[in-house]
């Protein structure tokens, strides 16, 4: 692979770096683990993640290779699609010890990655930056090991997205604690900003038909696809389906509830006899 391959992280993978950071023993000055994703063409998806056990001093570093050889067969048998992509490491910056972990993991794998995760949060952020390495030296002979940025985007599925806008509605919050919203509050506050970007679409496209912003053929043919897939429904028979659905959802409740009572009955039937 050249240098043009791009590292795709899901949020799931940051959160566990953090947790394992957290949980680190007290004399660790940083935590190491395995990266586990697939590979698309020029890019590589982390998906899932987990610590490997590792003492490290000025002169020598030492890691659990056995236990991460583990712990990727156990990952395996729940997902057998992922492989070993890399390794991740704490710390703002590529260490002198980064050399050595990293070939063990270019053995698990054709071309690791290597990702750093600033948890010292410098520069008020936690700085992620992903690294492929290179061999350097003459033709046959190798006298060194350079690591070559890679560009970092963040990706998530959609409930990943979910979970991380809950987490993020208690980031002002001083106990840090978040309520779960029932579900009729989501569906309005989803209504409710379905409703905002479709004024904004609607806008864009007055100000374009009226002149004030020059048109584009890109999103032209963008709205034109979404608007071709949404289905024509009549009004009339929206609302036949809409009826049939609550109906359905509340001889469900009813049930429920008709079930709930006869064990209640039996119970006390019983406590009797």
């Amino acid at each position: 692979m050249a240098c043009n391959l791009e590292c795709r992280v899901h949020p799931v993978v940051l959160f566990a770096i953090v947790d394992s950071y957290e949980r680190r023993n007290e004399d660790a000055k940083r935590v190491i683990g395995t990266l586990l994703g697939s590979y698309d063409k020029n890019a590589v998806e982390v998906t899932n993640c987990f610590a490997v056990p590792h003492n490290e001093s000025e002169d020598e570093v030492a890691a659990d290779l056995e236990y991460a050889r583990n712990m990727f067969e156990l990952h395996k048998k729940v997902n057998s699609a992922e492989v070993i992509v890399g390794w991740y490491s704490t710390g703002p910056d590529v260490s002198e010890h980064s050399v050595l972990i990293h070939e063990y993991y270019s053995r698990e794998s054709k071309n690791p990655v290597h990702m750093t995760v600033d948890t010292t949060l410098r520069g008020s952020k936690m700085g992620i930056k992903a690294y492929i390495s290179t061999s350097l030296g003459v033709p046959g002979k190798t006298v060194g090991t350079m690591f070559t940025p890679v560009p970092v985007e963040i990706i998530s599925y959609v409930p990943e997205k979910v979970g991380v806008n809950m987490i993020q509605l208690g980031k002002f919050n001083a106990k840090r604690s978040v309520s779960m919203v029932k579900d009729l509050t989501q569906v309005d506050k989803a209504c409710g900003q379905l409703q905002e970007k479709l004024s904004m679409v609607l806008e864009f496209v007055e100000d374009v038909l009226s002149g004030r912003v020059p048109a584009d053929t890109t999103i032209g043919r963008f709205l034109m696809d979404l608007v071709s897939n949404v289905p024509q429904i009549e009004k009339e028979e929206f609302e036949a389906m809409l009826n049939s659905s609550m109906k359905d959802l509340l001889m469900v409740v009813y049930l429920a509830n008709l079930t709930r009572t006869q064990l209640a009955l039996n119970e006390k039937l019983s406590i009797m006899s």
